[in-house]
């Protein structure tokens, strides 16, 4: 019986455009992809998910790397969207008597975003791999989440945009999806006995549940 829905953040409840982040590449001229493919790229992404450096040290050191510590800026505060769709889920399934919340490889700044945002209050909790010190889809990151919730794995439902993220929570046997909108959570709980309201069946996009890479 599930007992609890978690959510990853970023591409599932916050969006980028992924088009701003180009605009910035263009004014500062760099080529498409670089500041992502410099930020996120190991061992600095793990660095700063895990809480080993912070968030402004992690932009400064991409600054350095890039040679443009002006578009690394713009990069760093580039707007975000949240899904309506996703709360208003996450709000019904509390309604329901479930528990929800949110596990993300984040930095030290994650409780600031979240209260910028204004969607602490609708979820139940947060987990940051940068307080953590594990990120996903390292087991140790699922076990700290059953660990502080008090359940079993079999209890809770993991959705996560990145299939590889998926991985360490299918190793638990958690009930896993691989995100590509809300409809397709709203099919796969109901897949699992979780009696929320229907999807639009127009809308849904069947990806099913893919193992980690």
């Amino acid at each position: 019986m599930i007992r609890v829905v978690l959510f990853d953040l970023d591409g599932v409840i916050r969006n980028f455009d992924p088009a701003h982040a180009a605009a910035i590449e263009q004014r500062h001229g760099l080529a498409a992809g670089t500041l992502e493919s410099i930020a996120f790229a190991k061992p600095l992404i793990e660095d700063v998910t895990t809480g080993r450096i912070s968030r402004a040290e992690w932009l400064r050191q991409v600054g350095d790397t890039v040679g443009s510590a002006a578009a690394v800026g713009e990069w760093g505060t580039q707007p975000t969207v949240v899904d309506d769709g996703v709360l208003e889920l996450s709000d019904e399934l509390r309604g329901l008597g479930l528990r929800t919340a949110v596990l993300t490889n984040g930095t030290d700044t994650i409780p600031a975003e979240i209260a910028s945002m204004g969607i602490g209050d609708r979820f139940d909790a947060f987990f940051n791999s940068a307080e953590i010190g594990f990120v996903k889809p390292d087991v140790r990151a699922f076990r700290h989440v059953l660990d502080a919730l008090a359940v079993g794995a079999e209890e809770v439902f993991f959705t996560d945009d990145s299939a590889s993220k998926l991985a360490g929570a299918d190793s638990l046997s958690m009930r896993t999806h691989h995100f590509a909108g809300v409809d397709g959570v709203r099919e796969h709980l109901r897949r699992a006995g979780v009696d929320v309201a229907e999807p639009d069946a127009g809308s849904i996009r069947e990806t099913g549940r893919r193992p980690g890479r």
